[in-house]
Formats: structure tokens, sequence, C-alpha cells
């Protein structure tokens, strides 16, 4: 697992980096998103939606927990863990998610998933620096996510 960092300088550059992101899709893929509130999670999981054409705009899920976009073949979930425990995950459907091998899924604030993650996934840590500008932290986990992870960081350092 080889760590890979990526920078934005605005929450439009954010959107860009994950319409890149979104343009390496095939479906299947999960990635979990860490950081402060406040960092960006929520800005780049915008970005992928607009990305994939879906017609509404994702926001927080934070008091919905998880939302469901659709447009054509694509579906995209947007988690977001943040007030759960382990033991309320199961609630969620996670594992009928995982099942959809087309689907793209976004988690924020995963920790309460640990005992369900799978071996395939990207994990971005968006850390907070002065002003706008933000450090995207990728760490990736079996041989699609790592792939994933390579492109969106050579799409930045050409």
């Amino acid at each position: 697992m080889k760590e890979q960092i990526l920078y934005t300088s605005s929450p439009a550059q954010t959107q860009q980096l994950a319409g890149v992101f979104a343009s390496l899709l095939k479906g299947g893929e999960i990635a979990f998103l860490r950081g402060p509130i406040g960092a960006g999670k929520t800005v780049f999981v915008k970005g992928v939606a607009a990305a994939l054409g879906m017609k509404s705009s994702p926001t927080s899920a934070s008091f919905s927990l998880m939302k469901r976009y659709h447009k054509g073949q694509r579906t995209l979930y947007h988690i977001d863990l943040f007030r759960l425990s382990e033991g309320e995950v199961f609630n969620l459907g996670f594992e009928e998610m995982l099942e959809d091998e087309k689907a793209v899924i976004l988690a924020e604030w995963p920790d309460p998933l640990a005992r369900m993650m799978p071996k395939d996934r990207l994990e971005m840590n968006f850390v907070l620096q002065e002003g706008d500008r933000r450090r995207i932290e990728l760490r990736a986990f079996g041989p699609v996510s790592q792939a994933l992870a390579e492109e969106l960081w050579k799409s930045q350092n050409k």
C-alpha cells in the first residue's frame, strides 16, 4: 500500500478533482472519506455526483445517514456515519450495497464500518490547511483502488 498526496486550494478545485475521480470510475469502487467537519468531504461527493450526471446534488448525509443517487446504469451511495456506532451500521444495509457491483460507495466518517471494510477500498483523508487549501492523503487497499489512486495522482502531477 502506497500513500499518495494531493492538494487543492479551493472548493472549486476539490470539485474539479472529484470530476477527475468520477471519470475513472467503472463501478464497484468504494472510497472512505475522513477528515474534520468542513474539510471538503461533502464538496468532493458533490463533485463526483455532478460529474456522473446525477440529477440532484448531494448534501451532508449526517441526518439521513445514507442517500442513493441513480442515473442510467450508475448508482452512487453517499453514506455519512458521523452519529452511528458500529452496531447501528447493520441497519443501513451496507452489505447489500456491496453486492451491487456497478455502484460506487462514498462513505464519510467510515470508522463504524471497521469490521465490514472491504479488502479493496480507497481511503481519503482530508486535512485542513491554511485558508481553503486541503491536503488529501490517499491510501489504497487492493488493486482496483491502487489503480484509481495512481490515476488520480497522475492527473494532478502532469
